[in-house]
């Protein structure tokens, strides 16, 4: 068994590995730092570059002793700019450029778009959000490969961003011919996580799990909410998908700007109350592609999504491309820290996933109701770790909801199960195989070697059946539920 070391944190940090970021001493240090999950964004780089990256990770947490597991983001039927030479293109307001969906010089008035559709998709007085949203294009005519816009706001333009035309729906759908071939290859190279852009319903979600089953394969499936019709169709998403990722980015451009802040709340809840992982991503410490210090805004931006409860932040520009990647983690798990500490103080709502009314209760899962009791316990008894060995994983799930100030030591018994809960709010998984005998002794029996636990610290056992030992050292006092 690995050492029992769990971080100060308990919110669970997302790295997305590019550029600035792929050398193995980098690696090195952002798994010291506190990264639980590497994201691989194939809408960037070669397949051959990411196998050689997820490679490198795998030997630096193996070397570490910790598990790290391995995301490979889909990049989907998004639309965007292709190559332009001399990038980053900076855009002025009222400039004419052209989008060119066909062969292009991709200098400054002809900018190259990776979509052959754009043109039946636009009509003139169209309004086309580049970058995020960041610039803003309106058309003035729309010929079959080249459509001619005037800036209405600019910036600057790099290589490969997306483009979004706001409550308009492609016919394509979310999992494309290459996202398949894709994901076949990474199954090889034993891909734990496989986030899905674009979902519009929970059918996007089905037709990724019976690709992978159909390969003798079962990882961990994300679906990225950032479309509008996603958000209409999130409970049956939440229903077919093992959880969401608040994919803000383009969700700012699909649904007003000022409607996220509250659609991510209200994702978050849902996510929570399905026992389902939830990852708020995008922008969380944008300004440190830049600086070493964040602004007070994205500061109290990780905060807050904390505090609504989410299980995973993610960082994306700052550790693919950014000039201080390191830095941003350790920024991550500073801002986590403090906030867990507060949770209490200042969560509107504390234990949100499972409040409600009366009527609302009655029908609760049994998992709920034990987690219910059992967060109780750690608080008018001072537990020092809860330790849960559960073949689903249901129990662990539902204690993290509940956001405990102890952490969680889950017993997995499978891969999936294994990073699932490394996903999870304040759940650090520990792999045991089926025939292991004595999981919870050997499991107290590590933590008294790694100096965790003392005599006289409460520990608190969820197990299924109740005809386990009571005890399994003088030393501690052990309750077993």
């Amino acid at each position: 068994m690995k050492v029992i070391h769990p971080p100060a944190h308990k919110t669970k940090i997302v790295c997305t590995i590019g550029p600035s970021s792929d050398s193995p001493g980098i690696l090195k240090r952002l798994i010291k730092a506190g990264m639980n999950v590497a994201r691989l964004n194939l809408s960037h780089g070669s397949v051959a570059e990411h196998i050689k990256t997820l490679t490198l990770i795998r030997a630096e947490a193996a070397r570490q002793n910790k598990t790290v597991s391995i995301m490979v983001d889909l990049p989907g039927p998004k639309m965007r700019i292709g190559i332009i030479k001399n990038a980053p293109l900076v855009l002025k307001k009222n400039d004419r450029v052209s989008l060119v969906t066909g062969p292009s010089s991709g200098d400054a008035t002809n900018i190259p778009v990776e979509y052959k559709e754009l043109a039946s998709l636009v009509s003139r007085n169209s309004v086309i959000y580049l970058n995020d949203g960041f610039i803003q294009l309106k058309v003035l005519s729309v010929q079959p490969r080249k459509i001619a816009c005037r800036v209405m706001t600019g910036g600057s333009l790099l290589s490969h961003k997306g483009l979004n035309i706001p409550r308009v729906r492609s016919n394509a759908s979310a999992i494309t011919a290459r996202d398949l071939i894709i994901a076949g290859k990474f199954l090889e190279y034993g891909a734990d996580i496989f986030s899905v852009s674009f979902v519009e319903d929970e059918n996007d979600i089905k037709k990724i799990k019976q690709f992978v089953r159909g390969k003798g394969k079962d990882p961990v499936i994300i679906a990225k909410i950032e479309r509008g019709e996603a958000v209409r169709h999130i409970d049956r998403i939440l229903d077919a998908a093992d959880g969401i990722m608040v994919a803000r980015g383009d969700l700012g451009v699909e649904i007003p700007i000022e409607q996220v802040p509250v659609v991510q709340k209200m994702l978050i809840q849902k996510a929570n109350r399905k026992n389902k992982i939830v990852i708020t991503a995008t922008q969380m410490l944008l300004s440190m592609t830049e600086h070493v210090r964040p602004t007070r805004a994205e500061v109290t931006d990780v905060a807050n999504a904390i505090l609504d409860g989410t299980d995973a932040v993610m960082l994306s520009e700052e550790t693919a491309m950014g000039g201080y990647p390191v830095e941003s983690v350790e920024m991550m798990a500073k801002i986590a820290v403090i906030t867990e500490a507060k949770r209490y103080e200042f969560s509107c709502s504390p234990g949100t996933p499972f409040h409600g009314r009366p009527e609302e209760k009655k029908n609760e899962d049994i998992n709920d109701v034990v987690a219910h009791n059992v967060k109780h316990t750690i608080d008018a008894m001072d537990i020092k770790f809860v330790i849960t060995n559960s073949g689903t994983g249901r129990a662990s799930y539902s204690i993290s909801r509940l956001k405990p100030g102890c952490w969680i030591l889950a017993v997995a018994f499978n891969k999936k199960m294994l990073h699932l809960l490394n996903l999870s709010y304040g759940i650090y998984p520990l792999f045991r195989t089926q025939t292991d005998r004595d999981a919870y002794g050997d499991i107290l029996r590590k933590l008294s070697m790694d100096k965790r636990i003392k005599r006289g610290d409460r520990i608190l056992v969820i197990e299924e059946s109740v005809a386990k030992k009571r005890a399994y050292s003088s030393d501690m006092d052990i309750i077993t539920v």
